[in-house]
């Protein structure tokens, strides 16, 4: 997969952001985590201070990515974002100002992709939400991007579970900070021995991934797919310690 002139940009401009993420980031810990909602991060000795990875996300809510990018804090999240939010009069000036890249969901995005699989080799910490889509009811099938992405990149990938953040802007509503709970688990990476991974071998460990995230779903009720852990694997996983 070429890389071209406008990604390799985007990759070398990732320096030149730390100083508008640093203040963002200020701004989600301090107005979002502490007036807003009432966030509870745990599992944050999970992520590492460098290196090539992948927070993979359970999505439930609108401010999902939100909750990643404050809660980690040795290092930056990149969000990829859905490019209809680029357009958002609300949304789209923060992602832009955060330095966001994006997807088009209604094809095989190669850009987004390329982006990926570029930032993360370059050492960054990218956010992918495996099922593409938001499925508040629990986790649904996930789609091969995240594992085509990390075997292309080695990357170390990071089961992040959000709970509590459905219905969040109702509570506020009537004057109840919504608690939420961001849930990093156990970190670990694809065995892939060298060669070439198949389209099985690649939904293979899509769902070896997933059940990895379920785990770290805290609430039982919300692992949807994947709520039978007795049917998870790890053919294709080694974990690695931070």
């Amino acid at each position: 997969m070429s890389v071209s002139a406008d990604v390799q940009a985007y990759v070398d401009r990732q320096p030149r952001l730390r100083w508008r993420r640093v203040l963002l980031r200020g701004l989600i810990r301090s107005l979002g985590f502490k007036v807003i909602w009432d966030v509870n991060v745990t599992g944050l000795e999970n992520i590492p201070d460098s290196g090539p990875c992948i927070i993979m996300m359970n999505h439930i809510s609108m401010i999902d990515p939100v909750l990643c990018m404050g809660a980690v804090t040795n290092r930056f999240v990149i969000p990829m974002t859905k490019i209809e939010n680029m357009r958002n009069p609300i949304i789209g000036p923060f992602v832009r100002w955060w330095g966001s890249y994006t997807i088009n969901r209604s094809e095989v995005d190669r850009k987004a992709l390329t982006n990926s699989i570029e930032l993360i080799k370059n050492g960054q910490l990218i956010l992918i939400a495996p099922e593409g889509h938001r499925h508040p009811e629990g986790l649904a099938e996930a789609k091969d991007g995240l594992a085509f992405v990390a075997t292309k990149a080695d990357a170390v990938i990071i089961p992040t579970a959000i709970s509590g953040a459905i219905g969040w802007n109702k509570k506020l509503f009537r004057f109840q900070r919504p608690k939420i709970n961001v849930n990093f688990g156990r970190p670990f990476k694809f065995r892939t021995g060298g060669t070439r991974v198949s389209r099985e071998v690649l939904a293979t460990m899509s769902h070896e991934a997933m059940y990895q995230l379920a785990m770290a779903v805290t609430d039982e009720t919300k692992r949807g797919f994947y709520s039978d852990l007795s049917k998870a694997t790890t053919e294709y996983i080694e974990f690695v310690n931070v």
